[in-house]
């Protein structure tokens, strides 16, 4: 069978192209390609993060609005929830360095610098156990491992006490 070369080129020619803006105007000192090399160089950068919103696990896509400011405001918490995102990643990297310490990643060879996404599959499977009682509510975190506890303690007392926070 040969291969249909007209409909090759058109998948090339749909692929091909990239829309960048700088505020650099003169093309001899920044030549399209190393706009595009710089571009495509930022793997840590914001393109990362709404790589991670277009995931099909991120479930973006179910997402119907039709108002312009429900759209606004959904862009808004998802630019916020990006910035937190990062700026955990960033943390824990940091820590990780900080003290020497790593994490399994997804084949279980120790790394310092495991993606957040990574991390919230580590926590998935924990549970929290709400009972009430006559003398009040008890909240139980379940099923946190010492990789759990040590990711925790890495991340900061703030995150420390959203799991293991009495009561």
């Amino acid at each position: 069978m040969k291969p249909d070369e007209a409909a090759h080129e058109a998948v090339r020619r749909r692929a091909g192209k990239f829309v960048l803006a700088t505020n650099e105007l003169d093309e001899t000192a920044l030549p399209a390609e190393e706009i595009l090399v710089a571009y495509k160089g930022q793997g840590v950068g914001p393109e990362r993060g709404f790589r991670f919103l277009k995931d099909p696990w991120f479930f973006a896509d179910s997402l119907f609005l039709k108002s312009p400011q429900r759209i606004m405001a959904l862009v808004m918490v998802m630019g916020l929830a990006l910035l937190v995102y990062a700026l955990a990643e960033h943390k824990l990297r940091q820590r990780l360095q900080e003290t020497g310490e790593s994490i399994p990643n997804q084949v279980g060879k120790p790394t310092q610098r495991p993606t957040l996404r990574r991390i919230f599959q580590i926590f998935e499977g924990i549970d929290v156990l709400i009972v009430e009682k006559a003398q009040g509510i008890e909240r139980h975190v379940l099923n946190l491992t010492t990789l759990h506890r040590r990711i925790l303690r890495l991340l900061g007392p703030h995150v420390q006490k959203c799991y293991l926070a009495p009561g």
